[in-house]
């Protein structure tokens, strides 16, 4: 296995809204979630309740983080090179995010973290849910006073640019490019992860489609570095 494959650690969060439903904030979040729905709202949209369930999960502020999946390279029986991967996942959000940083900082001072559009949406946002919940960040995610070359991040959109800051591509658009498996196979997208957690009450279900965009996520960085894989990669759920 390359040098630089071990020292990644591929991630991918899923979030959900705060609560429930927009009747279930209080007052001021209530009033401050409604000047933000009035600057996302286009002519004959939503509710600012409905628009709360559509969009609120993607904003840190008035969001939570229900589910972080990792996976790194390792080298399996006969040199085959293995993704294992980890979830830390529940309803308690505290929880999760003290055992997912418990982890960070037991990885070695060389390790990056991996993410699709990480660092736009992945990073930022667990950042921002570790300070609500009154962590402190851990060193792989405190870029105060880094300069750009010192961050310790990969995101494979921002690869996949090529310096066009206007280009977005979504994971699962780049998966089908480059004949990766789809991780939408389990019947669920990001679109519906609301929903399964909130209507369902199906958590594991969540938790398993995030382990397939690690996977998906580890495989396009192969691609998008030239680096063949002999054979399929193996993927282990620690």
């Amino acid at each position: 296995m390359l040098p630089e494959l071990r020292d990644i650690l591929f991630l991918d969060i899923e979030t959900v809204s705060a609560v429930e439903d927009f009747n279930s904030l209080d007052d001021r979040i209530q009033s401050l979630w409604s000047r933000k729905a009035a600057n996302l709202r286009r002519d004959g949209d939503l509710t600012d309740g409905e628009l709360y369930l559509d969009r609120a999960a993607i904003f840190a502020e008035f969001g939570k983080i229900i589910c972080i999946c990792v996976g790194k390279f390792v080298d399996g029986e006969n040199g085959a090179l293995t993704l294992r991967t980890k979830a830390y996942y529940g309803d308690d959000e505290h929880a999760l995010l003290l055992e997912f940083k418990t982890m960070l900082e037991r990885l070695s001072v060389s390790e990056r973290l991996c993410a699709h559009n990480g660092k736009e949406f992945d990073f930022p946002y667990l950042s921002r849910r570790l300070l609500i919940n009154g962590i402190p960040l851990p060193s792989l995610l405190d870029l105060a006073g880094k300069k750009p070359w010192e961050v310790p991040h990969y995101d494979t959109m921002d690869m996949w640019k090529f310096g066009d800051y206007k280009h977005f591509t979504s994971l699962d658009l780049l998966a089908a490019v480059f004949n990766i498996p789809s991780s939408k196979e389990g019947g669920i997208d990001g679109s519906q992860v609301n929903r399964v957690y909130y209507v369902d009450k199906n958590l594991e279900k969540i938790k398993d489609y995030c382990l397939r965009d690690v996977a998906v996520l580890a495989q396009l960085f192969l691609k998008l570095r030239g680096i063949p894989l002999d054979q399929e990669l193996i993927v282990q759920v620690s």
